[in-house]
């Protein structure tokens, strides 16, 4: 069997304020003529599919346009399972009646394993989907306790491997944080102090794990043990990430071999650093028409550099101005009048502009102090 195993499309996405809906458009069209060019005969999507629990209504008429494309005009059955991005109880709705369609919706845990069967010339393969779930709500499920994310994912596998018969081929799909991966900054943490780590080999007795969270390709434990990485590009810190999907052959002895299909965007990531001027006099024009986050190693102020920016990288979307090399370190935060005024400034000036004051700037600082009611230096 093959199958194009994908996650983390958070269709609805905005970065700096500017909406993706159309690069995730153009990637879900790449997606979608993979699978006609690839004869895929099913589609894994492990999760994270809005990028809020109520997603804008354009983001799901793009989502129901792809799956009317896939399942209905293709005729390749879906499994989808929903992430902590998601709201299980919506992206839910009506599963029973859309899976006889070819979409099968796991967005909630059952008390029994309820693997969506898919079959080939070779026989069964049990793809046993695990929405994500946190420990509360795994316990409240199952009626027992759950210490953390580790916990919960040992258990689901481990009655989900009791439940599959010897011999059938089982595929695990989950939406978790596997310890040790490769996290990126546009991922919304699980939990706090690392009790959403969960171990790799947990998944270790399928033939392959379909995981979702993670936004960079990425595989833990086994190689069959993998991320897909997400269907875009989501933050600056991803700039170098080549974003695709996993296709995968499942062999009929429960052998597989993954290649990694790259996304090829309409409009990528670009960070450009440099000086105010040299990069409005020399732009760089293989990022002129992508999204740019430029760092100004400029001192001082620049007034309305963003417009003018805008003029020459009209797609600009956040500005940084990086300080090189400070003289010193930073004085520590205290009480303003034991540290005085003057001081004050000169702390000021220094971290807006690395520069402190020189003797100039101080006498007229002290000079006008000294002539205001009250003035302290």
């Amino acid at each position: 069997m093959r199958f194009l195993h994908t996650a983390d499309w958070h269709l609805g996405r905005h970065l700096h304020n500017q909406s993706l809906l159309a690069e995730q458009s153009h990637a879900l069209d790449q997606l979608v003529a993979w699978v006609a060019e690839h004869r895929v005969d099913a589609v894994l999507m492990a999760g994270d599919v809005y990028d809020r629990a109520v997603p804008p209504t354009d983001a799901v008429a793009l989502l129901s346009r792809t799956l009317d494309r896939i399942c209905r005009e293709l005729g390749v059955p879906v499994v989808m399972i929903s992430g902590n991005h998601d709201n299980a109880e919506r992206l839910g709705f009506a599963s029973s009646q859309l899976a006889p369609a070819g979409l099968h919706l796991r967005t909630a845990l059952t008390a029994d394993p309820d693997p969506v069967v898919l079959r080939d010339n070779h026989g069964e393969i049990a793809v046993y989907a695990f929405p994500y779930t946190d420990p509360p709500l795994a316990r409240s499920v199952f009626e027992r306790e759950f210490a953390d994310h580790d916990a919960v994912i040992g258990f689901l596998c481990e009655r989900a491997l009791a439940h599959n018969p010897s011999g059938r081929r089982s595929v695990a799909m989950a939406h978790a944080f596997v310890d040790g991966g490769d996290p990126s900054d546009s991922e919304r943490p699980l939990s706090i102090g690392g009790s959403d780590r969960v171990d790799a080999a947990h998944f270790d007795g399928f033939d392959y794990t379909a995981l979702g969270h993670l936004h960079g390709p990425q595989y833990k434990g086994r190689p069959t043990t993998r991320y897909s990485g997400s269907l875009s590009k989501f933050s600056f810190s991803e700039t170098r990430h080549k974003k695709g999907v996993c296709l995968v052959d499942l062999a009929a002895d429960g052998k597989v071999d993954v290649s990694q299909l790259a996304f090829y965007p309409a409009r990528d990531l670009h960070v450009v650093e440099g000086h105010f001027e040299d990069l409005l006099r020399d732009p760089d024009p293989a990022v002129i028409d992508h999204y740019v986050l430029i760092r100004l190693f400029d001192h001082g102020a620049i007034l309305n550099a963003m417009p003018q920016l805008r003029a020459v990288y009209p797609h600009v979307l956040h500005l940084e101005r990086t300080m090189m090399s400070p003289a010193s370190e930073p004085v520590p935060a205290r009480k303003h009048r034991e540290i005085g005024v003057v001081n004050l400034f000169n702390d000021f000036l220094r971290t807006v502009s690395d520069q402190p004051l020189d003797d100039a700037q101080r006498e007229v600082l002290e000079s006008v102090l000294a002539s205001l009611d009250g003035g302290d230096n």
